[in-house]
């Protein structure tokens, strides 16, 4: 769990200034990281057909993902479960409330639909955005208290190497959603050549190992003299892919993009989203 406290926090006190700054920086990262999902065709119409396990699935999956992240990125430093728990409810809410705003001011909610398409739509755009909600401490947070002697954010502590496979996954899942209900993931798969499926592979690891372990990012891991670039690759950048990889799956199943697919176009349509989703794996190490 997360170690680092405020003073206000260590002598039991609850910092109810800090905790409303933290729920508008959690509005604002929802309406921020989720948006391209509340414009999105495919994702009104997903919550109206979706088989309902599936969103059931989903929803299940997204509260564990919530409860590790806000350990982590809470909308306060957070020392027990109880508090990471509190603080994935508090997301997940802020999803919920997200969505319902958005969705109805620009119309995909409406008087008269149908109870069973208004709680589906809802429930599917309330996960990116509850994802988005806890992001948005980790992105905007603005408060003095939480800087360093330079202005950079504090780090809750260092995470392990499972630590870094999960910022990987939560990740690629995040970016993976934003795609991953399109129309464009299949229709690039029945378009693609087993050379261009080779070819978005070596570009997906390409950019993988030079996005956070070749380049001198800030977050990212530096190659130092004594470590061979094997052990980074074999270590961090595969796994990391391969990760990548079954997360692409797990969302075009869930949104229903294998149905009516043939076996030889699913392959393609995994890679295909594995590019986004290493990007997203790549980038969650450095911006969480």
């Amino acid at each position: 769990m997360a170690v680092a406290k405020t003073e206000a926090q260590t002598s039991g006190e609850w910092d109810g200034k800090a905790f409303t700054a933290g729920l508008g920086r959690g509005f604002a990262g929802a309406l921020i990281f989720a948006l391209p999902m509340f414009m999105t065709m495919e994702m009104w119409e997903l919550g109206f057909y979706m088989d309902r396990w599936r969103l059931l699935l989903l929803l299940i999956v997204n509260v564990p993902l919530l409860i590790l992240l806000s350990d982590r990125v809470g909308f306060e430093q957070t020392s027990t479960w109880r508090d990471a728990s509190r603080d994935a409810a508090i997301a997940f809410a802020i999803g919920i409330v997200s969505s319902v705003a958005i969705l109805l001011a620009v119309g995909v909610l409406k008087a008269g639909q149908p109870v069973y398409e208004i709680v589906g739509k809802i429930a599917l755009q309330a996960v990116p955005a509850s994802i988005g909600a806890l992001l948005g401490r980790s992105q905007l947070n603005g408060d003095e208290s939480a800087k360093g002697d330079e202005g950079d954010p504090v780090q809750e502590g260092p995470a392990d190497y499972s630590g870094e496979m999960f910022l990987m996954a939560l990740g690629a899942l995040f970016l993976g959603l934003n795609v991953a209900p399109t129309e464009e993931m299949i229709l690039l798969s029945f378009k693609m050549s087993p050379w261009h499926v080779l070819c978005v592979i070596v570009i997906s690891l390409a950019v993988m190992h030079g996005f956070v372990y070749a380049v001198s990012f800030k977050g990212g891991h530096e190659i130092g003299d004594k470590v061979p670039a094997w052990h980074i690759v074999v270590r961090f950048t595969l796994p990391g892919y391969v990760i990548a990889l079954l997360v692409s799956a797990f969302c075009l199943w869930i949104f229903e993009r294998f149905s009516g697919t043939s076996a030889s176009a699913i392959l393609p349509a995994v890679v295909v989203l594995g590019l986004p989703c290493s990007i997203g794996a790549a980038a969650a190490r450095l911006i969480l």
